[in-house]
């Protein structure tokens, strides 16, 4: 009797979080534009990572255990003032999304605001896009204003999400 042995490739591919460091920024950028992002650009993530009150985060590929070559599949820029955490940008590489990469960076930045006295978190989002609202109300976040014309190329409009008492994360 012949025995049928079906092949299914497995996704050994996970992800570690870390600090980012000058030497993601490359990738940073080139996720920030294929996600349409607002355009920071290498030199205010540069600037960026030299603010005390910033939190910088990379989502690092793994496979099979090991950090691979081209290793970043997201990255989340916030920064905390006076007991108010801003989420400045969050993007993830259109390959890696659905795979919790984006809810964890999302995590534990809301975990190190909360650390840091960080009372609630603020964000902007395009109007249109539902995956990131749908992300962000998972993680307790609600819709409070709208901005006309925040986001520019194309142009569309914002909704202001907050979240109070970050420590929940």
């Amino acid at each position: 009797m012949t025995r049928v042995v079906s092949s299914v490739a497995k996704d050994y591919t996970t992800f570690q979080l870390d600090p980012m460091t000058e030497h993601d920024l490359l990738e940073v950028v080139e996720i920030e534009e294929s996600s349409g992002l607002s355009l920071w650009g290498w030199d205010a993530y540069r600037a960026e990572l030299d603010r005390p009150e910033a939190i910088m985060l990379v989502a690092r590929r793994k496979i099979l255990g090991r950090v691979a070559a081209s290793s970043l599949c997201g990255f989340i820029a916030a920064r905390i003032y006076v007991g108010e955490m801003h989420i400045n940008n969050i993007g993830v590489r259109a390959e890696e999304r659905r795979r919790g990469v984006g809810s964890s960076l999302l995590g534990r930045a809301l975990r190190i605001g909360a650390q840091y006295g960080a009372g609630t978190a603020i964000l902007e989002v395009r109007a249109g896009n539902l995956n990131a609202q749908a992300l962000y109300r998972s993680h307790g976040f609600v819709i409070t204003g709208r901005r006309r014309g925040y986001y520019k190329e194309p142009s569309e409009d914002a909704f202001v999400m907050q979240r109070q008492s970050v420590i929940r994360a």
